[in-house]
């Protein structure tokens, strides 16, 4: 037998192989439906959420999926209507739906756990209540995850209070799971490429690669360097795959370095172009490239741990540039002339370093970061143009029974905090730079 004929047969037996695996592959997912959890079921984005997920989309035309829905006992009829109409879709893809409002039940056997915003109605007095009011919750899942999810599951926050926080401290508490816990950040870059799409007159499908870095749902800066546009009109027309810079075609630097960005700032502040549609889109799309792969070539934004890429401070959830591969991501360290200046980087990094000392009750107060212009402008008694996220500070998430399940060290337990005056509260910096 000659080396060539030997090597047909050994590709031949390859791809029989490779047939068989798959197959073997789509027959457990029949048999074993993955099991998918989703925290807050009553909000809203859960209700946009679930046709996606339903309809193959997202976790493959092949693989079944049964869908857990978690919230409190408040709203368990409210629970009881969306899993009557999930139901009804009639999905080939949905084996089950089930409600849990037994919280020491969560997370059974889950291989995607989606994390969305706590359904709130319990007013609070400073930022730093807020901000602390986050880690018992978190505490909870995150024991809850260790205990009864599945070892490979993957979990996903998304939202738009607190993401990057609530990311991190999931983290903390499930650290055996934590390289699979990530933050949602695709609907902050979402609605700046709609932004510049409207000044460009295109759709915003046509712009790829807009970079969102830092707090998801806080101080972030919109990058976009690395920009294309494809299908542009204009005199200049190419192939579907022919692209041009996005600033190259901006020729208004006023409107990229201030319209542009007051434009973003006012949506954050107001909770506007952020409601459960594109919240419900944004998760989706993540986990299908999660599962699947991103474009080949596109820039994807993503809230991961940092390891100190881009002089990012280790041990911070922060937004940077990846693309997924092979069921997970990988950070592109390797791009060129993305650096940010020491300012930027200080100003998104100090918001989440104090957020998370502040969380963990080592810190006091949350100082917003003020640069050297900031507090010359100050001092000449300068109004200073900020905004602020109310959809983080105006409400603390329902206490959740059986806290008593999770150790609790008393070195991390929430910061117990004196009565402070309204007057004396400070308002978060939460100003997107360019």
């Amino acid at each position: 037998m000659t080396t060539e004929l030997m090597k047909v047969i050994a590709q031949e037996n390859l791809e029989t192989h490779t047939e068989k695996e798959l197959e073997e592959e789509t027959r457990k997912d029949l048999i074993h439906p993955l099991q998918v959890w989703i925290t807050s079921a009553s909000a809203p984005a859960c209700y946009n959420l679930i046709p996606i997920l339903t309809s193959g989309e997202v976790f493959g035309m092949h693989t079944e999926i049964s869908l857990n829905l978690l919230d409190n006992k408040q709203t368990e009829e409210n629970l009881h209507m969306i899993v009557t109409e999930t139901r009804d879709l009639v999905a080939p893809l949905l084996r089950s739906v089930s409600i849990c409002t037994r919280v020491e039940d969560a997370f059974r056997q889950a291989h995607v756990i989606i994390v969305l915003d706590e359904v709130t109605d319990q007013e609070v007095h400073t930022l730093e209540d807020c901000i602390r009011s986050r880690l018992p919750l978190c505490r909870l899942y995150g024991y809850l995850i260790e205990k009864n999810a599945h070892d490979s599951v993957r979990v996903i926050v998304g939202g738009k209070t607190f993401v990057n926080l609530k990311t991190v401290l999931l983290m903390r508490y499930a650290p055996n799971v934590a390289h699979n816990i990530i933050a949602v950040a695709l609907g902050v870059e979402g609605r700046a490429r709609a932004v510049l799409a409207r000044k460009l007159r295109t759709t915003p499908s046509c712009i790829k690669n807009v970079i969102v870095w830092g707090n998801i749902s806080g101080n972030n800066y919109i990058d976009l360097r690395k920009a294309k546009i494809y299908r542009y009109e204009s005199a200049i027309w190419g192939p579907p795959n022919y692209s041009r810079p996005v600033l190259s075609l901006v020729f208004d630097s006023e409107w990229v370095n201030r319209q542009y960005v007051e434009t973003l700032q006012k949506q954050t502040a107001t909770g506007k172009q952020f409601g459960a549609i594109l919240a419900a889109h944004s998760i989706a799309t993540t986990l299908k490239y999660w599962y699947h792969g991103s474009p080949p070539g596109e820039i994807v934004s993503l809230g991961v741990l940092s390891e100190g890429q881009f002089g990012i401070p280790e041990g911070i959830v922060f937004s940077m540039p990846v693309k997924f591969e092979n069921g997970t991501w990988v950070v592109l360290t390797d791009l060129e002339d993305i650096e940010i200046s020491e300012q930027i980087m200080t100003r998104m990094t100090s918001d989440l370093i104090q957020e998370k000392l502040v969380a963990l009750g080592d810190l006091i107060r949350f100082q917003p970061y003020q640069s050297e212009t900031d507090l010359a402008k100050r001092d000449e008694n300068t109004t200073l143009p900020t905004t602020y996220n109310n959809q983080e500070n105006q409400r603390v998430s329902d206490e959740v029974d059986f806290l008593d399940l999770v150790p609790q060290p008393i070195s991390e337990k929430p910061y117990s905090q004196e009565t402070i005056n309204d007057s004396e509260d400070k308002s978060v910096e939460h100003q997107q730079i360019n």
